[in-house]
């Protein structure tokens, strides 16, 4: 009985270290602590690898360590404009083909996000339900390609 166990040890420990080799990663940035933690809670949950910044500062840093799978990103930030971060990031060698998704509260109809080529809006406050859809079609989008 104890070898059967023991093996069932191994095998999970096994399943675990491949899930963990194949987890993608998110890189979220939002200065709203809060909106940050819940994001990073939900898609934790849902077996992704979550990074999370306050301040657009270092994000280019942060990224070329982390190497994302894909990024959310806070329209308006207090330090700087993701709409031209994700101009950068799209033009960035390395991260062109990672996915960007912009959240946003700050809604105007002469306000087009897409202009900044991110691949998905999502206003806030947003769904949850949404919010996993919109990263697992992302996501799965990037690995066909």
């Amino acid at each position: 009985m104890m070898v059967y166990y023991c093996c069932r040890i191994l095998k999970s420990c096994r399943y675990l270290s491949l899930l963990t080799a194949a987890m993608k990663k998110i890189l979220v940035l939002d200065d709203n602590i809060d909106i940050l933690e819940m994001i990073k809670e939900v898609l934790s949950y849902e077996h992704f690898e979550v990074r999370g910044l306050i301040a657009g500062a270092n994000i280019l840093s942060a990224a070329v360590e982390f190497r994302p799978d894909l990024m959310i990103l806070d329209y308006r930030l207090q330090d700087s404009n993701s709409g031209e971060l994700c101009r950068m990031f799209k033009s960035h060698p390395t991260f062109k083909n990672v996915p960007v998704i912009i959240c946003t509260a700050y809604i105007v109809p002469s306000l087009n996000l897409t202009e900044f080529r991110c691949d998905a809006v999502i206003t806030k406050p947003f769904d949850i339900d949404n919010l996993v859809d919109t990263v697992n079609r992302l996501i799965d989008y990037k690995t066909i390609l």
